[in-house]
Protein backbone atom coordinates (compact mmCIF):
# COMPACT_ATOMS: atom_id res chain seq x y z
CA UNK A 1 0.00 0.00 0.00
CA UNK A 2 1.39 3.36 -1.09
CA UNK A 3 0.28 6.09 1.40
CA UNK A 4 -0.58 9.44 -0.32
CA UNK A 5 1.89 11.89 0.38
CA UNK A 6 1.08 15.12 2.05
CA UNK A 7 0.99 18.15 0.22
CA UNK A 8 1.14 20.68 3.03
CA UNK A 9 3.23 24.15 2.35
CA UNK A 10 6.50 23.19 4.45
CA UNK A 11 6.95 24.90 7.73
CA UNK A 12 10.72 26.88 8.99
CA UNK A 13 12.97 24.83 11.72
CA UNK A 14 11.39 27.26 14.30
CA UNK A 15 8.31 26.19 13.49
CA UNK A 16 9.14 22.25 13.62
CA UNK A 17 10.73 22.46 16.77
CA UNK A 18 7.45 23.51 18.52
CA UNK A 19 5.32 20.95 20.73
CA UNK A 20 1.89 21.41 18.89
CA UNK A 21 3.73 20.98 15.62
CA UNK A 22 1.94 17.01 15.45
CA UNK A 23 -1.14 18.40 14.69
CA UNK A 24 0.12 20.46 11.35
CA UNK A 25 -1.52 17.72 9.51
CA UNK A 26 -3.49 17.21 6.64
CA UNK A 27 -7.19 18.34 7.59
CA UNK A 28 -10.27 16.12 8.27
CA UNK A 29 -12.29 15.92 5.38
CA UNK A 30 -16.35 17.56 5.80
CA UNK A 31 -18.74 15.62 5.12
CA UNK A 32 -19.30 15.68 1.31
CA UNK A 33 -23.71 15.98 2.20
CA UNK A 34 -22.60 19.03 4.01
CA UNK A 35 -19.79 20.50 1.22
CA UNK A 36 -22.32 19.78 -1.47
CA UNK A 37 -25.13 22.36 -0.04
CA UNK A 38 -22.79 25.08 -0.84
CA UNK A 39 -22.62 23.77 -4.67
CA UNK A 40 -25.43 26.30 -5.63
CA UNK A 41 -26.85 29.56 -4.06
CA UNK A 42 -29.72 29.25 -1.75
CA UNK A 43 -33.22 31.23 -1.65
CA UNK A 44 -31.86 34.87 -1.23
CA UNK A 45 -35.67 35.46 0.04
CA UNK A 46 -35.01 32.79 2.72
CA UNK A 47 -31.73 34.36 4.09
CA UNK A 48 -31.61 36.71 6.59
CA UNK A 49 -29.80 40.40 6.70
CA UNK A 50 -27.37 41.59 9.25
CA UNK A 51 -30.52 43.74 10.83
CA UNK A 52 -32.65 40.28 11.85
CA UNK A 53 -29.75 38.90 13.36
CA UNK A 54 -31.73 38.95 17.02
CA UNK A 55 -33.23 36.15 14.58
CA UNK A 56 -30.31 33.88 15.74
CA UNK A 57 -31.67 34.28 19.42
CA UNK A 58 -34.81 32.09 18.47
CA UNK A 59 -35.15 28.38 19.60
CA UNK A 60 -35.48 26.11 16.59
CA UNK A 61 -33.82 26.91 13.49
CA UNK A 62 -34.34 29.61 10.37
CA UNK A 63 -35.07 28.85 7.56
CA UNK A 64 -31.28 28.81 5.74
CA UNK A 65 -28.85 26.98 8.45
CA UNK A 66 -26.53 25.96 5.43
CA UNK A 67 -26.05 28.02 2.72
CA UNK A 68 -25.25 30.92 0.57
CA UNK A 69 -26.21 33.28 -2.04
CA UNK A 70 -26.49 37.58 -2.88
CA UNK A 71 -29.34 38.74 -1.26
CA UNK A 72 -31.82 41.90 -3.32
CA UNK A 73 -29.53 44.24 -2.10
CA UNK A 74 -26.16 42.47 -3.68
CA UNK A 75 -24.56 41.87 -0.12
CA UNK A 76 -23.25 38.47 0.20
CA UNK A 77 -24.86 35.60 2.53
CA UNK A 78 -23.13 32.99 4.25
CA UNK A 79 -24.98 30.36 6.64
CA UNK A 80 -22.90 27.36 8.14
CA UNK A 81 -23.57 24.88 10.84
CA UNK A 82 -21.55 22.39 12.74
CA UNK A 83 -21.75 20.37 15.72
CA UNK A 84 -19.08 19.86 17.90
CA UNK A 85 -19.11 16.40 19.50
CA UNK A 86 -17.61 16.24 23.23
CA UNK A 87 -16.37 20.42 22.50
CA UNK A 88 -17.57 22.74 25.43
CA UNK A 89 -18.19 26.57 25.34
CA UNK A 90 -14.78 26.39 27.56
CA UNK A 91 -12.67 25.02 24.52
CA UNK A 92 -14.21 27.48 22.44
CA UNK A 93 -12.92 30.80 24.33
CA UNK A 94 -10.02 28.77 24.75
CA UNK A 95 -8.85 28.36 21.51
CA UNK A 96 -9.91 31.84 20.44
CA UNK A 97 -7.62 33.47 22.69
CA UNK A 98 -4.73 30.45 21.92
CA UNK A 99 -4.40 30.52 18.21
CA UNK A 100 -4.10 34.22 17.44
CA UNK A 101 -0.70 34.24 19.39
CA UNK A 102 1.24 32.17 17.28
CA UNK A 103 1.06 31.92 13.65
CA UNK A 104 1.89 27.92 13.39
CA UNK A 105 -1.17 27.54 15.56
CA UNK A 106 -3.77 29.50 13.50
CA UNK A 107 -2.28 27.22 10.20
CA UNK A 108 -3.03 24.16 12.54
CA UNK A 109 -6.60 25.06 11.94
CA UNK A 110 -6.44 24.12 8.08
CA UNK A 111 -3.19 23.71 6.80
CA UNK A 112 -4.16 24.35 3.31
CA UNK A 113 -5.07 27.81 3.18
CA UNK A 114 -4.65 29.61 6.92
CA UNK A 115 -1.17 30.87 5.92
CA UNK A 116 -0.33 33.56 8.93
CA UNK A 117 -1.58 35.93 12.11
CA UNK A 118 -0.40 39.05 13.60
CA UNK A 119 -1.49 41.06 16.57
CA UNK A 120 -0.43 44.21 17.67
CA UNK A 121 1.55 44.87 20.84
CA UNK A 122 -1.08 46.17 22.77
CA UNK A 123 -3.61 43.49 21.81
CA UNK A 124 -1.33 40.21 22.37
CA UNK A 125 -0.91 42.11 26.18
CA UNK A 126 -4.70 41.66 26.70
CA UNK A 127 -5.04 38.43 25.42
CA UNK A 128 -2.47 37.66 27.67
CA UNK A 129 -3.55 39.88 30.45
CA UNK A 130 -5.52 37.12 33.10
CA UNK A 131 -7.03 39.64 35.42
CA UNK A 132 -9.81 39.51 32.04
CA UNK A 133 -11.98 36.95 31.76
CA UNK A 134 -10.88 34.60 28.81
CA UNK A 135 -14.28 35.18 26.79
CA UNK A 136 -13.81 39.06 26.72
CA UNK A 137 -10.14 39.58 25.72
CA UNK A 138 -10.85 39.39 22.04
CA UNK A 139 -13.27 42.12 22.67
CA UNK A 140 -12.21 45.47 20.34
CA UNK A 141 -8.77 43.17 19.15
CA UNK A 142 -8.12 43.05 15.59
CA UNK A 143 -6.39 39.68 14.24
CA UNK A 144 -4.05 40.28 10.86
CA UNK A 145 -4.48 37.00 8.74
CA UNK A 146 -3.51 35.30 5.66
CA UNK A 147 -5.33 32.90 4.00
CA UNK A 148 -6.80 31.77 0.94
CA UNK A 149 -10.74 31.99 0.67
CA UNK A 150 -10.90 30.07 -2.45
CA UNK A 151 -10.54 33.04 -4.42
CA UNK A 152 -6.73 33.78 -4.14
CA UNK A 153 -4.28 34.92 -1.46
CA UNK A 154 -5.84 38.24 0.66
CA UNK A 155 -4.73 39.50 3.92
CA UNK A 156 -7.84 40.42 6.10
CA UNK A 157 -8.09 42.53 9.68
CA UNK A 158 -11.15 41.15 11.96
CA UNK A 159 -11.35 42.88 14.90
CA UNK A 160 -13.77 41.17 17.32
CA UNK A 161 -16.54 42.41 19.29
CA UNK A 162 -18.79 41.91 22.16
CA UNK A 163 -21.98 40.61 20.63
CA UNK A 164 -23.78 43.88 22.43
CA UNK A 165 -21.55 45.88 20.45
CA UNK A 166 -21.91 43.75 17.52
CA UNK A 167 -25.91 44.69 17.72
CA UNK A 168 -27.04 41.76 19.73
CA UNK A 169 -29.86 41.99 21.70
CA UNK A 170 -28.57 40.73 25.53
CA UNK A 171 -31.76 41.20 26.91
CA UNK A 172 -33.01 38.04 25.00
CA UNK A 173 -29.61 36.60 25.13
CA UNK A 174 -29.89 33.54 27.06
CA UNK A 175 -29.29 29.97 27.79
CA UNK A 176 -30.13 27.13 25.83
CA UNK A 177 -30.20 29.63 22.44
CA UNK A 178 -27.34 31.01 22.57
CA UNK A 179 -24.23 30.10 24.86
CA UNK A 180 -21.31 31.90 22.88
CA UNK A 181 -20.70 34.85 20.39
CA UNK A 182 -17.37 35.18 18.69
CA UNK A 183 -17.31 37.69 15.57
CA UNK A 184 -16.96 41.19 14.55
CA UNK A 185 -15.94 43.19 11.26
CA UNK A 186 -13.41 42.91 8.86
CA UNK A 187 -11.76 44.60 5.51
CA UNK A 188 -9.89 42.34 2.96
CA UNK A 189 -7.23 43.24 0.03
CA UNK A 190 -5.65 40.92 -1.82
CA UNK A 191 -2.01 39.57 -0.89
CA UNK A 192 0.67 41.35 -2.49
CA UNK A 193 -1.26 44.70 -3.79
CA UNK A 194 -0.23 47.89 -3.29
CA UNK A 195 -2.32 49.98 -0.81
CA UNK A 196 -4.32 51.27 -3.59
CA UNK A 197 -5.88 47.95 -3.75
CA UNK A 198 -9.93 47.85 -3.12
CA UNK A 199 -10.68 46.10 0.47
CA UNK A 200 -13.82 44.39 1.07
CA UNK A 201 -15.51 44.87 4.55
CA UNK A 202 -17.49 42.46 5.82
CA UNK A 203 -19.63 41.01 8.78
CA UNK A 204 -18.45 37.84 10.57
CA UNK A 205 -21.01 36.06 13.42
CA UNK A 206 -20.52 32.97 15.10
CA UNK A 207 -23.54 31.82 17.25
CA UNK A 208 -22.32 28.28 19.74
CA UNK A 209 -25.77 26.93 21.65
CA UNK A 210 -25.51 23.83 24.14
CA UNK A 211 -27.01 20.64 22.35
CA UNK A 212 -26.55 17.40 23.90
CA UNK A 213 -23.14 15.75 23.72
CA UNK A 214 -21.55 19.38 22.46
CA UNK A 215 -22.16 22.23 20.90
CA UNK A 216 -23.82 23.52 17.94
CA UNK A 217 -22.67 26.09 15.99
CA UNK A 218 -23.79 28.39 13.59
CA UNK A 219 -22.02 31.17 11.50
CA UNK A 220 -23.48 33.89 9.14
CA UNK A 221 -21.39 36.10 7.23
CA UNK A 222 -22.77 39.15 5.83
CA UNK A 223 -20.35 40.84 2.67
CA UNK A 224 -20.75 44.20 1.85
CA UNK A 225 -21.51 45.44 5.00
CA UNK A 226 -19.47 47.57 7.65
CA UNK A 227 -20.29 48.75 11.05
CA UNK A 228 -21.28 51.97 11.69
CA UNK A 229 -22.04 53.59 15.01
CA UNK A 230 -22.81 50.31 16.48
CA UNK A 231 -24.96 48.97 13.40
CA UNK A 232 -24.62 47.07 10.13
CA UNK A 233 -24.32 49.46 7.31
CA UNK A 234 -24.45 48.70 3.59
CA UNK A 235 -21.66 49.70 1.46
CA UNK A 236 -22.15 48.62 -1.89
CA UNK A 237 -23.00 50.81 -4.20
CA UNK A 238 -26.57 50.70 -5.99
CA UNK A 239 -26.71 47.65 -8.39
CA UNK A 240 -23.24 46.48 -7.54
CA UNK A 241 -23.32 42.86 -5.85
CA UNK A 242 -20.32 40.81 -4.16
CA UNK A 243 -18.77 38.55 -6.78
CA UNK A 244 -20.99 35.42 -5.87
CA UNK A 245 -17.72 33.56 -7.02
CA UNK A 246 -16.54 35.42 -3.73
CA UNK A 247 -19.43 33.99 -1.58
CA UNK A 248 -19.33 30.48 -2.40
CA UNK A 249 -15.19 30.80 -1.88
CA UNK A 250 -15.71 32.04 1.35
CA UNK A 251 -18.75 29.85 2.44
CA UNK A 252 -16.68 26.61 1.00
CA UNK A 253 -13.88 27.58 3.17
CA UNK A 254 -15.57 27.66 6.21
CA UNK A 255 -17.23 24.69 5.76
CA UNK A 256 -14.06 23.05 5.34
CA UNK A 257 -11.97 24.80 8.29
CA UNK A 258 -14.66 24.22 10.71
CA UNK A 259 -15.30 20.68 10.14
CA UNK A 260 -11.45 20.28 11.08
CA UNK A 261 -11.56 22.13 13.84
CA UNK A 262 -14.28 19.99 15.35
CA UNK A 263 -11.65 16.85 15.20
CA UNK A 264 -8.95 19.28 15.82
CA UNK A 265 -9.97 20.98 19.35
CA UNK A 266 -10.92 18.14 21.82
CA UNK A 267 -7.49 16.65 21.09
CA UNK A 268 -5.16 19.55 21.13
CA UNK A 269 -7.38 21.06 24.03
CA UNK A 270 -6.63 17.74 25.91
CA UNK A 271 -3.11 18.65 25.88
CA UNK A 272 -2.51 22.06 26.00
CA UNK A 273 -5.91 23.48 27.44
CA UNK A 274 -4.79 23.57 30.72
CA UNK A 275 -1.22 24.93 30.12
CA UNK A 276 -2.92 28.35 29.22
CA UNK A 277 -2.60 30.16 26.76
CA UNK A 278 0.79 31.79 26.41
Amino acid sequence: MVLKESALPPLDPEDQSKAYVKYYRDPAPPQPSHLSMMDTPCDPWKAISPEQMNDLLLPGELQVEIGWCNLPNGAGFIANRNVYKNVTAEMIDWWFAWHPLDGLRYRLWYPPQHVGIALSVESREKILDSSIPIRERNWGVTHHVTEDCNCGMENIDITFQSPRDFGFDMTRWREPYVSIFVGGFGWSSPAGKTGRAIKAPSLMCHIFRQIPGGLEHRTRFWMGYRMSQGKPELVLPPGVSVPAVAVQGLARHNVREFSNLSVLLPEIYAEFGGKGIA
